[in-house]
């Protein structure tokens, strides 16, 4: 399986920086976060302390999102169908997918990890999968059964889910509101979506360069970018890991890259994926709008030759 290059880094200032006298001092940590090597660079008095709470708070995240994670809050409720007093995050999580669901007509849908481990099974023996799997692994997906509040989360038995398209967004909210609550008011957080909070301490917006080529100017606000051929399950890289819920079929190869930028880096990391299989940019348009304060910055048509 061929994957995208992923990495997460936070940059952050406290107001001050990068006056003269300042008594800030600049703490780097490097280390591993959400599966991927990670840079924390901070500018602020107690850096080198937030910088550990960061690191703390995104490996807590982590035991309630990841796939890989065998005690993580996820992984438990996908083994066994239910969780008991789930995490608020994870409630969290689950209403905004909803919502997008909802207004996606479905193109969003977070049951899909069935159809995802299917492809990825296949793809070790270098396959693609039998009509029969998929069919077998469509029938365990649907968003009607997936019954959440408080107490507990249920699913249909042998259901699954994934938060791959909405939790890395999800966190880099969190810890840019982390961050701002230790006073730190320039603000970069990318976890492969990113979240800014302020501008940059140059007093311009960040600028993020987009892959497909372009740069968007950031500014307290959120960025993603999806990609469906971006992880890929067959040597040729043309079987995309995006895939349509209602059909169980990779997203159409229409899109190189779409980037959508929100009010929250989970929003925005929703409806990129969401995005990648509306086969026009008007559909899009009609996406988002639903959505107050939501755009698209790119929309890059695939090209072949």
């Amino acid at each position: 399986m061929t994957t995208r290059r992923r990495f997460l880094a936070i940059s952050a200032a406290a107001a001050t920086f990068p006056s003269v006298g300042s008594t800030a001092s600049v703490y780097t940590w490097q280390g591993v976060a959400l599966g991927a090597r990670a840079t924390l660079r901070l500018e602020h008095t107690d850096a080198k302390a937030i910088s550990e709470r960061v690191a703390s708070e995104i490996s807590r995240l982590e035991d309630i999102f990841s796939l890989y994670r065998p005690d993580s809050s996820l992984m438990q409720l996908n083994q066994t169908g239910r969780l008991d007093a789930p995490p608020f995050e994870l409630l969290e999580c689950l209403t905004l997918a909803g919502a997008v669901h909802k207004a996606s007509e479905g193109q969003f849908d977070v049951t899909i990890q069935p159809l995802w481990a299917c492809y990825a099974d296949a793809s070790v023996l270098g396959q693609t999968p039998e009509r029969n799997a998929l069919s077998a692994a469509l029938s365990r997906t649907g968003w009607a059964h997936v019954r959440f509040h408080a107490s507990s989360v249920q699913l249909k038995p042998d259901m699954a889910l994934t938060l791959n398209g909405i939790a890395q967004g999800y966190i880099a909210d969190r810890v840019a509101v982390m961050l701002e609550a230790e006073g730190l008011t320039n603000v970069l957080v990318d976890t492969g979506e990113y979240r800014a909070l302020g501008s940059h301490p140059n007093g311009r917006a960040w600028p993020v360069k987009l892959a497909a080529g372009g740069e968007v100017p950031l500014a307290s606000r959120a960025l993603a970018t999806s990609a469906p051929l971006g992880t890929t399950f067959d040597t040729d890289a043309q079987v995309g890991h995006i895939l349509d819920p209602r059909t169980g079929l990779p997203a159409p190869a229409l899109w190189k890259e779409i980037s959508i930028s929100a009010g929250s880096a989970a929003l925005a990391d929703a409806l990129s994926t969401a995005a990648c299989l509306c086969e026009s940019e008007m559909a899009m348009e009609q996406l988002v709008e639903k959505f107050a304060g939501t755009r698209i910055e790119a929309a890059v048509p695939f090209r072949r030759l």
